[in-house]
């Protein structure tokens, strides 16, 4: 089966399932060619991928899951058919590691909401995408098996009772965090909206609550605090991307901090983060697809030159979590060249 024919089929269900999206031409969904060095990034980027799987399925360790869920997202955000591609293995190995990982009583994906978050939003992605009749391979215990559907509404109901007993209406590193910060607020709503995408039920009032937390830490210049209120944290690009980006799919494009935070990110593409770079590519890249294409194309052929210089001769990037972590979020920032994924989808 075709690339094309897969990315075909993928955004016709996605005009069906999402009918409340703004029209758009064939080009923007679809894309066009892949430049040359994003393909080369890619492919040498999987390959590199493939052969650090570790035996059960994850990458850095089994208490990591956010991390696999980022290198499952890699994969599947290329388009290869994860039920017959050649690296259809790597894309079940990784999702039967997530669902066996979660916490079966609380719904917990470890070791904390970051993990959860991008654990639940990688599902998210997979979720009618892969073929669960040939997910398990017999070695597993059989009481570990279960759907992405049920894996994903336990995900849903601890991210839910988390942010019930988080004063600030947030979340934060713990489930049972009081306090709260924009980081890891985003993360865990870029996981609930890809699962309220893919038909899965998700209270509005979690939404709501959540988007309403990044609002109050939004500011009219653009600036969106760590956590505490405006001003607090540092000025920092990625939590403003992270802002923009949930504002659009969140559906709140009307909003005076969206059209801020946007306005802050598309005046400054020429900017380099000094901490955390690959997260600041992974959230740029999407915010920037979703809110102003042009400004997008100007980055991606940008970070496409900046990323060929950067990768290792194994295909991996250097990262602040290891070479699993930079490489999949380097991929990830480039993915939107392919537009795969439902969550690529401009909202």
């Amino acid at each position: 089966m075709s690339r094309l024919f897969l990315c075909l089929t993928t955004c016709l269900a996605l005009v069906l399932l999402t009918d409340s999206a703004p029209a758009q031409t064939s080009d923007i969904r679809l894309g066009s060619e892949i430049p040359s060095e994003v393909e080369s990034i890619y492919e040498r980027g999987l390959d590199y991928l493939s052969t650090s799987q570790n035996d059960d399925g994850t990458w850095r360790s089994r208490s990591e899951h956010g991390i696999t869920g980022l290198c499952l997202m890699a994969f599947l955000a290329s388009g290869e058919d994860p039920n017959f591609g050649q690296y259809r293995q790597n894309v079940k190995r990784a999702i039967r590691a997530i669902i066996m990982g979660q916490d079966r009583s609380t719904g917990f994906i470890p070791n904390s909401m970051y993990h959860h978050g991008f654990a639940m939003l990688a599902l998210a992605e997979a979720y009618g995408a892969v073929d669960e009749e040939t997910l398990w391979d017999g070695t597993e215990p059989e009481n570990s098996r279960r759907s992405i559907a049920e894996t994903l509404e336990k995900a849903i109901e601890l991210a839910v009772k988390a942010q019930q007993t988080n004063r600030w209406g947030g979340w934060r590193y713990s489930p049972t965090s009081t306090d709260a910060d924009t980081s890891v607020t985003g993360c865990v709503l870029m996981g609930l909206l890809a699962c309220r995408n893919a038909g899965l039920a998700v209270p509005d009032e979690v939404l709501e609550t959540g988007l309403g937390y990044m609002q109050r830490n939004s500011a009219s210049s653009g600036f969106v605090a760590y956590s505490g209120g405006i001003g607090g944290g540092g000025e920092s690009m990625a939590r403003s991307a992270v802002a923009t980006l949930v504002y659009a799919v969140g559906q709140k494009r009307e909003w005076t901090e969206y059209d801020a935070t946007l306005g802050h990110i598309t005046e400054r593409l020429d900017h380099r983060e000094t901490a955390h770079t690959h997260y600041f590519f992974y959230y740029m890249a999407q915010a920037l697809f979703q809110g102003d294409v042009d400004a997008w194309m100007i980055w991606n052929r940008k970070m496409a030159q900046q990323l060929a210089d950067q990768q290792a001769e194994d295909g991996s990037f250097v990262g602040s979590y290891g070479e699993a972590y930079g490489t999949a979020m380097s991929l990830l920032a480039m993915a939107l060249n392919y537009r795969f994924l439902p969550i690529y989808e401009r909202f």
